[in-house]
Parts: C-alpha cells; sequence; structure tokens
C-alpha cells in the first residue's frame, strides 16, 4: 500500500514537472513570436515611409536612378518577403540601401534643407533606432529559448513535444563592414 503511495506520488510529480516544462517552453516560443511581430510592425513602418522618401528625393536627384532604383527593390523585396529568414535577409539588404540614399543626399545640399525630406529622415532614423532595439530583444528572446530548448531536464521534454529552435537577426557580411569614409 505504501509503495503505491509512494509509486502515486513520483508520478504525480513527474506528470507535474514534464507540464511545468512543457508550458515554460511555449511561453519561451510565444515570447520570441511576440518579439519578432514587434519587429514585423517596425519593418512595415519603414516600409511605409520609404515611397514618400523616394519621391522627394527624385525631384532633386533625378540621375541618381541606380541608386533610387536600389532602394525601391530592396522595399519590395522586403514587403513581398514571406518568413522571417527572408523578412531578415530583405531588411538589411533595404538598410544598406537607405544608408546609400543618405548618403547620397550630401551632394544636393537643397534636398538636405528640404523640411519633407529632413521630416523623411528623422521618422526613418528613429523607425531605424526602434528596430535595432526590437531586434536586440528578439534575439534576446531567442537565446532564452534555445537554452532552455538545449539544457538538461528540459531538452527531453523540447524533444517530446518538437520544439524548434528560432533563428538569430544576424547582421549581413556588408553590414559587419567599416564604412568607407571619402574626403
Amino acid at each position: 500500500m505504501i509503495a503505491l503511495i509512494v509509486v502515486g506520488v513520483i508520478v504525480l510529480i513527474l506528470i507535474i514537472y514534464v507540464i511545468a516544462t512543457y508550458n515554460g517552453l511555449v511561453n519561451f516560443k510565444n515570447k520570441v513570436q511576440d518579439s519578432w511581430a514587434q519587429i514585423d510592425v517596425l519593418l512595415k513602418r519603414r516600409n511605409d515611409l520609404i515611397p514618400n522618401l523616394i519621391e522627394t528625393v527624385k525631384g532633386y536627384a533625378t540621375h541618381e536612378k541606380t541608386t533610387l532604383d536600389a532602394v525601391i527593390q530592396a522595399r519590395n523585396s522586403a514587403v513581398n518577403a514571406k518568413d522571417p529568414h527572408e523578412k531578415m535577409e530583405s531588411a538589411n539588404m533595404l538598410t544598406e540601401a537607405l544608408g546609400n540614399l543618405f548618403a547620397l543626399s550630401e551632394n544636393y545640399p537643397d534636398l538636405k534643407a528640404n523640411t519633407n525630406f529632413l521630416d523623411l529622415q528623422n521618422n526613418l532614423k528613429e523607425t531605424e533606432d526602434k528596430i535595432s532595439y526590437a531586434r536586440q530583444f528578439y534575439n534576446d528572446a531567442v537565446m532564452a529559448y534555445k537554452n532552455k530548448l538545449e539544457m538538461f531536464p528540459s531538452n527531453i521534454i523540447a524533444s517530446i513535444f518538437k520544439f524548434k529552435p528560432e533563428e538569430f537577426f544576424e547582421a549581413t557580411e556588408e553590414e559587419k563592414e567599416a564604412p568607407k569614409v571619402q574626403f
């Protein structure tokens, strides 16, 4: 009788542990998805600002078609990206193209003084800063989730219920290179 009670208590403790670990894994997975959703919102905001910026620049820099086309192409790629990996890659391409566009504005003093351009540039800068913070938060959530997936004994529960790791939001090789400054 006592042995049956001991076995019952052990089984009950194991069931409670499995439930608690499973719920913890779901919590971490949902944090990763929520932080990705925050990045997605900011990327959409950036994509919505870009057409106005392009139109403003077009009036001043008509012969800078390749730079403008690169920004438009990168934006279209970002808008059409389907999964998080594609969105990460296209967001990195768009960041690089926008950097080239803002560098281009240095050649046009009238453009740099245009209030629409300055407002759009400031809005994009604020959005880029928010994207940077959101990426950091996302990567922190991914790291916590991966730790939970890989640490013993929660890794056993994770493999039983087929929890899969998420990708970090990483900089491209171009973004890692130091910018070239010319005078």
